[in-house]
């Protein structure tokens, strides 16, 4: 049974939609421009104020209206999706918006539409609401090191995201919370099969070998072939997960303190569990610059560089700024070099 997923109770968010109604701050025409690009700043809003962005983009995008979505089970749907975050300092509902701001403004900067069907769209977008849903704050390695239950119920096969697709579809199967309540049922078995690869994906272990499998089909990429394009699809949400450094420097920055904080504190656990540690997240071996550098140059540019070659409207707004980053990070981890010299 399920016994082990707790979805947070129907009944606060039905009590909730009557304060949401209220509340769901009408955004202005200057917001809904800055969601379209990569340079949104969500450190600026409240957790309301990020559920009215999320809704705008649904009905922007024309989700609402092809897929019949009944606006109020959405505004219930995002709620109880942004309740059954946790609040870690990394892996919270402030990510989750912004790998799904980011999705929104690489649908628009790129034209996906032309591109993709309605339901592709669709999926892309909901499988990066709720691609991390229920995160413990406590990555794979140590769900499986440590036997979770967690671990032990997914065969230490990518427990965290079996998990987040479980406890999106516990949702969906509330009515009340269920945006495809509307769709035939080979519609909904078609959207919850791409929502969950998608969101399966992005599993960090699997990076190397889906970007493999998209550099081999880049150069004579076919929108016609299924293959191809389920590929492309999964690179797009790796994309938008792991996308903090392509936004402003000032935006970007606080993250990294984010994800160290929370690496620190599975790295503590583990050592106190007598459990392996990653080097990657023991606070004896890790600063800033030397995780960013080696991240950026080793996983996000040939990521992106590689979706260039399909999107290259995405290098002046996307990758530029990656490769500024790069740069000053290169910089901050030669004078942190000469610092640690000295001492």
């Amino acid at each position: 049974g399920m016994e082990g997923m707790k979805v947070m109770e129907i009944e606060k968010c039905r009590n909730d939609i009557k304060k949401l109604r209220e509340e769901i701050c009408h955004l202005s025409k200057e917001t809904m421009e800055a969601l379209t690009l990569p340079t949104f700043d969500a450190w600026q809003w409240e957790p309301n104020e990020m559920l009215s962005c999320l809704e705008h983009m649904y009905h922007d995008l024309g989700l609402v209206r092809d897929f019949n979505i009944n606006p109020i089970t959405l505004k219930r749907w995002l709620l109880c999706i942004h309740d059954n975050y946790r609040n870690n300092p990394y892996h919270n509902f402030r990510h989750c918006f912004c790998v799904t701001q980011m999705m929104y403004s690489m649908i628009c900067l790129c034209s996906l539409q032309e591109k993709f069907t309605q339901m592709e769209i669709l999926a892309l977008m909901t499988a990066a609401v709720c691609h991390d849903l229920d995160h413990p704050g406590f990555n794979n390695m140590y769900q499986i090191n440590a036997r979770t239950e967690m671990a032990l119920r997914y065969n230490d096969i990518s427990p965290l995201e079996n998990h987040h697709c479980a406890v999106a579809f516990q949702i969906f199967s509330q009515p009340d919370c269920n945006i495809f309540f509307n769709f035939d049922p080979e519609a909904f078995k078609q959207i919850r099969q791409e929502t969950i690869t998608l969101i399966l994906a992005t599993d960090m272990a699997r990076h190397s070998e889906i970007l493999k499998t998209f550099k081999q089909k880049v150069d004579n990429f076919d929108y016609t072939n299924k293959e191809h394009v389920a590929c492309l699809k999964m690179v797009l949400i790796k994309c938008c997960d792991i996308s903090n450094e392509v936004r402003p420097m000032e935006v970007a920055e606080p993250w990294v303190d984010c994800l160290l904080e929370e690496y620190f504190m599975q790295s503590d656990r583990e050592k106190a569990e007598g459990l392996p540690v990653a080097p990657f997240m023991d606070r004896e071996k890790v600063t800033k610059s030397t995780a960013q550098t080696g991240f950026i140059k080793f996983i996000l540019l040939p990521m992106f560089e590689t979706v260039m070659k399909l999107f290259p409207q995405i290098e002046e707004v996307m990758v530029k700024p990656l490769r500024e980053s790069r740069d000053r990070y290169e910089e901050l981890k030669q004078t942190d070099d000469a610092v640690n010299e000295v001492g």
